[in-house]
């Protein structure tokens, strides 16, 4: 049985768990770190130096590093569905999830989600943070372009691209900023919500962390 050690409410938890539900692969939870904590004992320092969630066991075989693990269980389970084999069809799903992990969640995640959402209303940074909210309007109204003539961001199927960025949307679509008119997003939003592993992973309520830079 595979497993996964980390919160649910962390956003790199929900893209593990999310892929391994669309593969319908079982799979055993184990919360770990925020309020669980567990991150500094010997045991789990051994399965990650770094002391982050997730991880991933595999029998004896352990990957920590949200990405890699996506990367392990889509060339291991999946049979070319999220990742192909073929080196030419694969390199853009790579490109897409470098793009979302060093820019997309960096300026969300880290600039906006944190900075405003997590960040009391007392110590926030607004210049700070507009600046991130004006680079992810920019993030966004990209891949609204791309999605005007596809269901998804590289086509018909969901790929490992897919699922990186596209569990930055629930809590995108959950704050309360102002965002642009961004119809092809929208929609791509509504058909990830129509998908149980979407809803069952992603969509997970987050309003305990607002206003907590600790837990």
């Amino acid at each position: 049985m595979l497993t996964v050690l980390g919160r649910r409410t962390s956003f790199n938890v929900q893209k593990v768990t999310w892929l391994l539900d669309e593969i319908d692969l079982p799979f055993r939870h184990i919360e770990l770190g925020g309020k669980f904590g567990g991150l500094d004992t010997p045991e789990f320092r051994m399965h990650n130096p770094h002391g982050k969630v997730p991880v991933l066991k595999d029998g004896d075989h352990v990957v920590w590093e949200s990405h890699a693990m996506l990367r392990y269980l889509a060339a291991k389970y999946a049979a070319d569905r999220f990742w192909s084999d073929d080196p030419a069809i694969r390199s853009p799903v790579d490109q897409w999830m470098d793009w979302s992990l060093s820019t997309l969640q960096h300026d969300f995640l880290s600039g906006v989600f944190w900075g405003y959402y997590r960040t009391p209303q007392e110590k926030r940074d607004w210049p700070t943070i507009n600046r991130s909210i004006e680079k992810c309007t920019g993030h966004f109204r990209l891949l609204d372009t791309m999605l005007s003539d596809r269901e998804n961001l590289l086509g018909a199927t969901l790929s490992l691209a897919d699922i990186v960025i596209g569990a930055h949307l629930y809590r995108y679509y959950n704050l309360d900023l102002e965002r642009p008119a961004l119809p092809h997003l929208d929609d791509w939003y509504e058909r990830l919500r129509k998908r149980p592993a979407y809803l069952r992973n992603v969509m997970i309520p987050f309003y305990d962390l607002f206003g907590k830079l600790s837990f």
